[in-house]
């Protein structure tokens, strides 16, 4: 960088720090949708200057997907533009910028959705070639490739895919699955780190290995709260590169990759982060994503929460939730919909049936989200509107999501015994509609909640020395 452009981004740096500018934000910050977010966070992928050096004369693969973006012109300026804006011209896919540094990029890899993001989730992805770079494609999702031959032919292997904060997002567990790879073929395996849009906080149930899966990879809370080089740094440090074993796995800290995060610039984990791509198919928004800790757990079950629609992860119902009432606002199911073939969800739940449900994106704000953090009470609420018939409602997925067996257990014994008083004092058993009335979800919601709350902060002192940011 030349003197005069180091003494304008300084000054530049100074003004965004210091002027609100007659506004209520900052230059360096935006408000949408009711949420205030920082503009000028630079992910790893765009400290060039950090990791192109690594990489020059020797063959790369990359793997990345849709997520991998840069800012085309590398300014602190186009970077709050671009942010500010969400104007997609202003960004290009870190794979272009590093093939005009003359990178040798042998291959692409690509997890769920493929490496421009356009299957279908959990479709079987075949290898293939990019049509826009012309660079070789090995699948991770369904290919039929051996491990010998995946990981043959690169000596480097560049990773940069945008996580959005839950163990049951399936990216963490495709780096952890390749970092072993890595280990085992000796192969150097480069983070380029990207903020975790609901970094700013920790909740929920550590997994019990006896419910490992591939939605369910590594001993860390629901939400973890770390960005992917922190997770990295900690699988590395604390022997889980095979976690994702067998029910019997011990840490195995002899296994350990030779790792290097390229850090996130201008980034805590108190700042709020808006991703200017969808991570996938089903997340369109950020409600969607601060929603997504909450509203996954329906996957577990009949009810729909909005795939095939214009809404997923934002809405959730199901057709016998008719004629019910809602234990959260107690209001009548008013809403409907008819989940139908969409992109990302070609044969979703419920398909082409008239449900009848809540809708999440009226009368509740990202603040109030966010504060909640995990909130069961929607699950709680659909239990009820579909007739709480016990583990009828759920299905085994469900503990795989959730993370421990009494989850589910407390749920039913606590509806249960509401509905035991009613049909005490009643003489016969309520009705839908009488024992939504009698249900406090939000309660049953916050008693769980704090059963988990000691394994997170124990979690929280674990993870600490892997921590890269305040």
């Amino acid at each position: 960088m030349n003197c005069m452009r180091f003494v304008g981004m300084l000054m530049l740096s100074v003004v965004l720090a210091s002027c609100n500018c007659g506004t209520k934000t900052a230059v360096n910050e935006f408000i949408e949708d009711g949420w205030s977010y920082k503009a000028d966070i630079q992910p790893g992928a765009e400290s060039f200057d950090e990791y192109v050096e690594l990489l020059k004369g020797k063959k790369v693969c990359f793997l990345s997907n849709q997520t991998g973006l840069v800012v085309k012109d590398g300014s602190l300026e186009g970077r709050i533009k671009a942010a500010q804006t969400g104007d997609m011209n202003l960004y290009t896919h870190v794979v272009d910028t590093l093939i005009s540094q003359g990178v040798d990029i042998v291959c692409l890899m690509s997890p769920e959705h493929g490496f421009r993001g356009t299957a279908d989730a959990g479709e079987h992805v075949a290898s293939s070639v990019d049509e826009l770079t012309g660079i070789p494609i090995r699948s991770l999702y369904g290919a039929q490739m051996s491990e010998e031959e995946q990981m043959s032919g690169f000596d480097v292997m560049l990773f940069d895919l945008q996580d959005v904060g839950a163990r049951f997002y399936t990216y963490y567990v495709t780096m952890v699955k390749m970092m072993a790879k890595c280990a085992k073929y000796n192969i150097p395996f480069i983070v380029l780190d990207r903020p975790n849009p609901v970094g700013f906080y920790t909740d929920g149930t550590i997994l019990d290995r006896k419910f490992k899966s591939g939605v369910g990879g590594l001993p860390i809370p629901t939400i973890h709260g770390m960005t992917m080089g922190e997770i990295a740094q900690m699988a590395n440090g604390e022997g889980w590169l095979e976690f994702l074993g067998t029910e019997d796995w011990t840490p195995n800290k002899e296994l350990k990759c030779d790792l290097t995060v390229i850090k996130c610039k201008n980034y805590t984990h108190a700042d709020h982060y808006k991703l200017p791509v969808k991570p996938s198919p089903n997340l369109p928004n950020m409600r969607s994503i601060y929603l997504y800790p909450s509203i996954c757990y329906f996957e577990a079950t009949e009810v729909s929460l909005g795939r095939g629609t214009e809404a997923p992860f934002q809405i959730y119902g199901a057709p016998e939730m008719q004629g019910g009432k809602s234990a959260v606002t107690k209001a009548d199911y008013e809403f409907t919909f008819t989940p139908d073939s969409t992109f990302g969800a070609k044969n979703p739940p419920r398909k082409k049936e008239l449900c009848y449900g809540v809708d999440l994106r009226k009368d509740l704000t990202l603040d109030e989200i966010n504060k909640a953090q995990i909130d069961l009470s929607y699950i709680i609420d659909a239990y009820v509107g579909s007739g709480a018939e016990g583990d009828k409602f759920f299905r085994s997925f469900f503990e795989r999501e959730i993370g421990k067996a009494y989850v589910r257990e407390m749920i039913i014994n606590e509806v249960e015994a509401v509905k035991a008083s009613l049909t005490e004092k009643n003489g016969t058993e309520p009705t839908k509609v009488e024992l939504a009335e009698a249900v406090d979800a939000k309660g049953i919601a916050k008693k769980i909640s704090e059963s988990w709350q000691p394994e997170v902060e124990a979690f929280k002192k674990a993870r600490q020395p892997y921590m890269l940011y305040e």
